[in-house]
């Protein structure tokens, strides 16, 4: 009976135990922030791929803080952009074409890397169909290579 007594004390302590430290991983791990130095990508030449369809396509904007200038398709577009916040920023075409380019585009860096970012993005006001990317900083300087 002794045993059974015993045994039973010994189970209830072993759950106790895995539970404090169960508790204190996730304590630790929720305490975790990302660091994002969102910062970096304020200025510089960048490269965006996605596919489309079954197509890889690419990319290449200069960045300038409150400008964007795309290259895509041998035709150049030019944005607005007004941060929100370090890591938020509204995109606004400056010569929209048609009623879906009037549209701003909500951009939200999520994770940053030595020459990459994480983002997410979506129309303003539409979080249901936000969708990720990645851009990749290929140069400091505010200019194109000369091999696009």
């Amino acid at each position: 009976m002794e045993l059974l007594g015993f045994l039973k004390n010994q189970t209830k302590i072993n759950l106790i135990c895995k539970y404090m430290l169960f508790s204190m991983l996730l304590l630790i791990f929720s305490c975790y922030k990302v660091e994002r130095n969102c910062s970096n990508f304020r200025f510089g030449t960048f490269k965006y791929e996605r596919v489309i369809g079954n197509k890889l396509s690419t990319s290449f904007f200069i960045r300038d803080n409150d400008i964007e200038i795309e290259y895509y398709n041998n035709k150049i577009d030019t944005s607005k952009i007004k941060w929100v916040n370090e890591c938020e920023f509204i995109l606004r075409k400056q010569n929209p074409i048609n009623i879906i380019e009037k549209k701003p585009i909500s951009m939200k860096i999520i994770s940053t890397h030595k020459n990459y970012y994480i983002f997410e993005f979506s129309l303003v006001g539409d979080n249901e169909k936000r969708q990720r990317g990645k851009i990749v900083k290929i140069s400091e300087d505010l200019n194109l290579p000369l091999k696009l």
